[in-house]
C-alpha cells in the first residue's frame, strides 16, 4: 500500500518498507520520536527489522522529510482508513470525531485556538480524529487555522462516505463543538445520521415522565432513566428525535439524534461511549506523544485566510470604553439630584449649574458613542490575512511531516489493538492491563533464530505464570496467520521460553 502512495525511496539500504516498518515498531516499543534514538543501541534494534542496525536519528528524519516532501500522507491515511473499513465494517457503523489541540510553545507567529486543557486562548493546531465505535482511530485530518467543527463536519464526511458501502448506514456522533441544526439538516441530506448533545437551553422534562431502561450492551448491564421525544429546529422545518436522561442529581441531559429506528437506551449509550475517544486522546497523548512537534519548519499561511479585524476589535474597545464613561456620568448626575433633594445642595442656582453641566457631558458622551458605533459598523469584522498589519508574520507549522507520523502512530495503535483482542479470551484482566501486557511483552528479551523457510522469535517468561500463558496463547494465535516476515520468505514462529526451574 505504501508503495502504491510513495513508489520508491531510490536505491538505499534503508528503503520505503525498512523505514515505515521501523518508525511503527519503534512507536510499538515507545519510541515515538526519531530522537529517542540516542538513548538505545543502534545494533540491539537492527535486530528487530531484519538489519545489523537500526537508522540513526539523522537518517530516519531524513527519510521522514523525503516523504513528507511528496505530500502524499493524506493519501496514505485514506488507503489505510479503506482497507480497515473492509477489515472491520461491524464496527464503523457509529463514527465518533473531536478535534484534539496540539498547543504550541515556541516563537513563531500562529493561529490561535482554545486550549481546553487549560482553558485559555493560545496558539495551536487542532487535529480532527475520527474514531470507530470501539474508540480505535481510523482517519485524521489537520484543520485549516483551526477550522471549528461545524466547518469540517461536511469536509470530513465528503471524504469518508465514499470509503464505505452505499447501503451501509453511518451515524456521526460529537460534541456540542459541532451544534448546528443547518449543518444537521445537511449532514442528513448527505445520508448520514447524526448523534449529539443539545446546546444550549430547553425546556426541562417533569421527572415523573421517565422511565427506568435496561439493556446489555457489548457484555456489559447499562440503565438509564430516559425520556424521549420529537423536537424540531430551523422555524419547524427540520424534525428530530431527542432522548434525555435523569441522572441521580437530578441533571438532565439532553440528546438529539436523526436515528429514529434505535432503542433510547441504545442513543443514550452511543452518546455516553464518545468518552472512549477523550481516552484515546489520553493514551496518545501520553504514550505516543502525539502532542510532540516532527520539526521546526514553517510555510507561508493562506493570505485568502479570513482573521479578525484588529481596527473592528480597537473599536470594540472605545465603544466600551465610551459606554463605561457614559454610565459613571449618569450616576453622577443621580447623585447630584438626590444632594439637591436631600438638602445637601446649597441652592437651587447651584444645583441648576451642575445639572446643566452632567447634562452637557452626557449628551456629548451619547454623540460620541453613536459616532463610534457608526464607525465600527462600517468596518469588516474579519479580513483576508493579506490586509492585516501582521501579514508579514503569520505563518502556519508544517503539517506533512506531522501528520505522516501521525498516520504511522495510528497504524501502531491498531497493531496494538489487534493483539488485545487475541489476548482477550486468554487474560482475565484484558479490560485493564491488555495494553500494558502488550506493551511489556513487545519490549521483552527475545531470542531470534533466522532459518531457510522460518524466523522463529522465542519470547523470554513474563513476570508471572498466567501473563506468561496469555502470550504464549497469543503467540499460538499469531502462528496460524502464517505471517510473513516483511521482504522476505520467512514465516514468523512466536513462543515464549519455559521459565527456568528454581
Amino acid at each position: 500500500m505504501a508503495r502504491k502512495v510513495y513508489g520508491s525511496l531510490g536505491p538505499a539500504f534503508y528503503g520505503l518498507r525498512t523505514t515505515l516498518v521501523a518508525y511503527v515498531l519503534l512507536v510499538l516499543l515507545r519510541i515515538p520520536r526519531p530522537e529517542m534514538l540516542k538513548e538505545y543501541a543502534p545494533g540491539d534494534l537492527g535486530r528487530v527489522i531484519g538489519l545489523d542496525r537500526m537508522p540513526e536519528v539523522k537518517t530516519l528524519r531524513r527519510k521522514l522529510a523525503r516523504l513528507a516532501a511528496k505530500k502524499r500522507s493524506h493519501d496514505l491515511g485514506r488507503e489505510l482508513a479503506k482497507r480497515r473499513i473492509d477489515a472491520r465494517g461491524r464496527v464503523v457503523g457509529f463514527l465518533y470525531v473531536d478535534g484534539h489541540v496540539r498547543a504550541y510553545h515556541g516563537k513563531r507567529t500562529i493561529a490561535k485556538t482554545y486550549l481546553t486543557r487549560t482553558r485559555t486562548a493560545g496558539p495551536g493546531t487542532t487535529d480532527y480524529w475520527i474514531n470507530d465505535q470501539k474508540g480505535e482511530p481510523l482517519f485524521v485530518v489537520t484543520a485549516e487555522a483551526n477550522a471549528a467543527m461545524t466547518r469540517m463536519l461536511v469536509p470530513i464526511l465528503q471524504e469518508l462516505r465514499p470509503l464505505f458501502s452505499a447501503r451501509r448506514r453511518l451515524t456521526v456522533v460529537f460534541d456540542r463543538a459541532g451544534w448546528s441544526p443547518k449543518l444537521f439538516r445537511q449532514i442528513v441530506t448527505m445520508g448520514i445520521d447524526i448523534l449529539t448533545y443539545r446546546k444550549g437551553r430547553c425546556r426541562r422534562v417533569a421527572e415523573k415522565r421517565f422511565v427506568l431502561r435496561e439493556a446489555r450492551v457489548e457484555g456489559r448491564r447499562v440503565e438509564y432513566l430516559l425520556h424521549e421525544q420529537p423536537v424540531r429546529f430551523l422555524k419547524g422545518t427540520f424534525r428530530l428525535r431527542q432522548v434525555t436522561r435523569l441522572t441521580e442529581t437530578g441533571h438532565q441531559t439532553a440528546i438529539v439524534t436523526s436515528r429514529w429506528d434505535l432503542r433510547a437506551i441504545m442513543v443514550a449509550y452511543r452518546m455516553f461511549e464518545r468518552w472512549r475517544q477523550e481516552n484515546f486522546f489520553k493514551y496518545m497523548r501520553e504514550e505516543f506523544l502525539i502532542d510532540t512537534l516532527t520539526d521546526d519548519e514553517v510555510e507561508p499561511d493562506d493570505p485568502d485566510r479570513l482573521v479578525s479585524n484588529p481596527a473592528r476589535k480597537a473599536a470594540d474597545h472605545e465603544v466600551r470604553q465610551a459606554r463605561v464613561h457614559l454610565a459613571h456620568l449618569r450616576e453622577a448626575y443621580g447623585a447630584t439630584a438626590l444632594d439637591y433633594l436631600e438638602g445637601r445642595t446649597p441652592t437651587m442656582r447651584a444645583f441648576t449649574r451642575e445639572e446643566k453641566q452632567i447634562h452637557r457631558e452626557i449628551q456629548d458622551s451619547a454623540d460620541r458613542i453613536a459616532t463610534l458605533v457608526a464607525r465600527r459598523k462600517s468596518l469588516a469584522a474579519r479580513i483576508p490575512l493579506s490586509d492585516a498589519p501582521t501579514a508579514a508574520e503569520a505563518v502556519k507549522l508544517s503539517t506533512e511531516r506531522k501528520h505522516l507520523t501521525n498516520v504511522l502512530k495510528m497504524v501502531a495503535l491498531q497493531a496494538e489493538g489487534a493483539l488485545v483482542e487475541l489476548v482477550e479470551p486468554h487474560y482475565a484482566r484484558h479490560d485493564d492491563e491488555g495494553r500494558t501486557l502488550i506493551q511489556t511483552a513487545l519490549r521483552s528479551a527475545a531470542a531470534i533464530e533466522p532459518t531457510p523457510d522460518e524466523l522463529r522469535v522465542s519470547l523470554a517468561p513474563l513476570s508471572s505464570p498466567h501473563r506468561s500463558e496469555a502470550i504464549r496463547a497469543l503467540c499460538d494465535e499469531l502462528n496460524m496467520t502464517n505471517t510473513l516476515f516483511p521482504g522476505t520468505k520467512q514465516r514468523l514462529r512466536f513462543a515464549v521460553a519455559e521459565a527456568p526451574l528454581r
